[in-house]
């Protein structure tokens, strides 16, 4: 946990990144009412998700670059800045087009994620980083569910359009401190922002993005779907090799194969298909009439509240794996955390035809998501050199993302594959769905175990910062 001269410094970044990853899920259960009050259909509606999604997925790893390169706190001010803007607007909007380009505008801050990471490795002492670490990452990680489980009192109590005015209150004030109380960073990385980069990654990014999550509208086998996902791995390739060419390459691919590094991903990979589906469907699960032969008939502020043993497990478990790092280790809280969710969706595989056994599942779950979130961005970050943080860190959530997207997908292929004549999914569809996500998350689990295990060196007691390192691309830090 951070020292008391850290934590103003530390509250920003934890009310920075909480608001970001509050707006990725606020929204979600209030779609219907927004289609309503704006006079749009349900495909078009879905693009208030989505636009999100690509925006975060873009701007992520970029300005977590820029923030390496131009430093940290203006980057984290100017993006503070964008969100505020961002929430404005769609607080304002008037029609759904203007809300799909406030959302964009919003999406700008997935890169306070990584330029929060990389400052508290650069202004924070190094016994005080794996801690701090965990806890923003609990805050991650719990403002997701804060989502889910405050919109619906929100919106029956006010109106869809204080999803966003709320946040407008709480960024405005966090703008104001952060420019007084947040140091910037004296580390600043060599060279400049590779745009060839940053357009092929944005390229791929959307190619890959767009298709996964329309094509339930668009069909799997249409033209424009495969169309883009051939477009997808061109870019990629392309993208590969200008980067590993590049004297300033936006991500640099040798720190991206540190064994650290990639099995980390890996799992992130694995374990966002799981997270993100399951915050997807399993408030659906609970809103479906029982008449369908499961469900419970839940309203959105029921559901939401269904969801509270996750958000409240997850807040915990993430505030407890700093203390709980040094003693077992980021390798094992991951594994463990990977495990849980596997178990968690077994559970609902096999037994969801009860309130309690849907909330017990989901609390399983968030103790999963805490560990989870937590040791990867300490495994990230105590691997990297100081000045690739931002870059890397960004890539790591944006893999996570990518992981989420196709999970969702690929669930909801199964759950919608088959609908009764009521329009509404079989039982059986949700089953399966919940097995895959068991599976995934398993497959996570795993990937863990290839996490390279090393002991963490113990730094001296006070005050001190992280020495900087000699070489441009040091052997990573010693990790348990």
């Amino acid at each position: 946990m951070p020292s008391k001269s850290t934590r103003p410094t530390f509250a920003v970044l934890a009310t920075g990144a909480g608001v970001f990853a509050m707006l990725q899920s606020l929204i979600a259960p209030a779609l219907p009412t927004v289609q309503h009050a704006l006079h749009t259909s349900q495909s078009t509606a879905t693009w208030v998700m989505t636009a999100y999604l690509l925006s975060a997925s873009v701007f992520t790893p970029i300005l977590g670059r820029v923030g390496d390169l131009v430093g940290k706190k203006r980057t984290l001010v100017a993006v503070l800045v964008a969100v505020l803007a961002g929430c404005l607007l769609a607080a304002l909007a008037p029609t759904i087009g203007v809300l799909v380009v406030a959302r964009v505008v919003q999406g700008a801050g997935g890169a306070l994620v990584p330029l929060s990471f990389g400052i508290i490795r650069d202004e924070f002492a190094p016994r005080e980083v794996p801690g701090s670490i965990s806890a923003l990452s609990a805050v991650i990680a719990a403002g997701g569910g804060v989502g889910m489980v405050a919109a619906g009192p929100i919106v029956s109590a006010l109106d869809y359009r204080w999803l966003f005015w709320i946040p407008v209150a709480v960024v405005a004030a966090t703008v104001l401190i952060a420019v007084r109380y947040v140091p910037e960073s004296p580390r600043r990385a060599e060279g400049s922002v590779s745009w060839l980069g940053a357009l092929l990654l944005s390229g791929w990014l959307v190619a890959l993005l767009l298709p996964i999550s329309q094509a339930g509208v668009w069909g799997w086998g249409s033209a424009r779907t495969v169309g883009l996902f051939v477009l997808a791995a061109l870019l990629f390739a392309l993208w590969l090799i200008a980067e590993s060419r590049s004297r300033s390459p936006l991500v640099d691919l040798r720190v991206m194969r540190l064994p650290a590094v990639w099995t980390t991903n890996l799992a992130a990979l694995l374990f966002g298909a799981g997270m993100y589906a399951i915050w997807s469907f399993l408030p659906g699960f609970v809103q479906t009439p029982s008449s369908a032969g499961y469900g419970f008939g839940a309203s959105v502020t029921a559901s939401g509240l269904l969801m509270l043993p996750m958000l409240v497990a997850m807040f915990l478990s993430g505030m407890l794996s700093g203390r709980l790092e040094p003693v077992f280790g980021a390798k094992a809280l991951l594994t463990t955390g990977a495990a849980l969710g596997a178990l968690s969706c077994a559970m609902l595989a096999v037994r969801h035809d009860r309130q309690w056994q849907i909330a017990v599942a989901a609390g399983l779950f968030g103790l999963g998501i805490g560990l989870a979130f937590a040791a990867m961005a300490n495994l990230v970050v105590a691997s990297v050199p100081p000045d690739r943080t931002g870059a890397a860190t960004g890539m790591n959530a944006n893999i996570r993302t990518i992981g989420g997207s196709i999970g969702a997908a690929v669930t909801g292929v199964l759950v919608t594959g088959r609908l009764q004549p009521s329009g509404l999914p079989y039982g059986s569809g949700y089953t399966h769905g919940f097995t895959l996500l068991a599976v995934l998350c398993l497959a996570a689990a795993l990937a863990a175990l290839l996490v390279p295990v090393r002991r963490r060196a113990v730094p001296a007691a006070g005050p001190e910062k992280e020495p900087a390192p000699t070489a441009p691309a040091p052997a990573p830090a010693r990790v348990r």
